[in-house]
């Protein structure tokens, strides 16, 4: 089912902010933003006045969010924080059912090694890694979303040779991974090694049934010229976050406010527009989600992206 989207309200009313700016966009593809707890995204996305049940709102507009927040669980040794359960009921009834989330599996499940509090430039091993144990209690505690859940994601660090011997390494210990963990939601794989992306890494997704998570910023290639690349290896759906070049540098530039638009990436987004095209044509389901960074204001540059959308239909 096609969602509408939203329209920027400049009077407050309910009735503008409510009026929808797109319709019948493919509905193989969902937009969604990295987190949603934003005041700034008042006459954007949320109303200009009034209380705001930030989520419930939120899901009003956009069929889909990535949840960044349970990644950040490897504080020390032995010491994992896993989501509260009260947390997770509470967004899984803040949502219609048809709205899916995209969660970040904890990073204490995805890092090789963490650095001593001691001594920062030595590497410990972290007992956890890829860990089935950890990870299946990190899904029992996501059970509540239910159909909700749409996929979850394990984000790799840069792997340098005192982490990983190299990508066979990291395959074949994320086949006894798997292999250990057995059936369940659909898991989504990203990597910040780009030297790690090539035919070997997608052929082992497919024969997998995984997605491949595309990070479009920081000093990845771009995910368009990735996909061109690997488009006839890809297994669905697939996950494309927009992330930016430079957090610091547009943190400073909007004074860490999120309301307007400080980057404009015009070129990219055309790319990123025949990328989104393309997997439609190929019967692919995609999450798209959009950070504050990548533009300044992730709502806006939804917007922006399903604009050149329409105009391709």
């Amino acid at each position: 089912m096609a969602r509408d989207l939203f329209t920027r309200n400049e009077s407050g009313s309910a009735d503008d902010w409510s009026a929808p700016s797109f319709r019948s966009l493919p509905p193989a593809i969902r937009f969604g933003t990295c987190s949603w707890k934003y005041d700034d995204w008042r006459g954007i996305l949320y109303p200009l006045r009034g209380k705001i049940n930030h989520l419930e709102q939120y899901a009003a507009r956009l069929p889909t969010v990535e949840v960044d927040q349970w990644f950040w669980s490897l504080f020390a040794p032995g010491q994992v924080v896993l989501p509260a359960p009260s947390v997770v009921a509470d967004y899984a009834a803040s949502v219609p059912p048809d709205f899916r989330f995209t969660v970040k599996a904890p990073n204490s499940v995805s890092l090789t090694h963490h650095y001593s509090l001691r001594a920062h430039d030595q590497l410990l091993p972290n007992p956890d890694f890829l860990s089935s144990e950890l990870f299946s209690r990190f899904l029992a505690l996501l059970q509540p979303l239910g159909t909700k859940l749409g996929l979850v994601m394990l984000q790799f660090e840069y792997l340098n040779r005192r982490k990983m011997s190299g990508l066979t390494e990291l395959l074949d210990r994320l086949g006894r991974f798997l292999d250990a963990t057995g059936p369940g939601v659909p898991i989504g794989i990203e990597l910040r090694n780009p030297s790690f992306l090539t035919p070997e890494y997608f052929d082992f997704l497919r024969s997998r049934g995984l997605s491949h998570v595309f990070c479009d910023g920081y000093y990845m290639p771009s995910a368009a010229a990735i996909y061109r690349r690997q488009a006839d290896r890809l297994a669905g759906p697939v996950v494309l976050r927009l992330m930016g070049p430079d957090r610091k540098a547009i943190e400073e530039k909007g004074n860490a406010r999120w309301d307007r638009l400080l980057d404009p990436r015009d070129a990219q987004l055309d790319e990123v527009a025949d990328m989104l095209t393309d997997l439609v044509k190929r019967a692919v389901p995609v999450y798209v989600n959009v950070n504050n960074h990548y533009e300044g204001c992730a709502p806006l540059t939804i917007r922006r992206l399903a604009s050149r959308l329409a105009r391709k239909e």
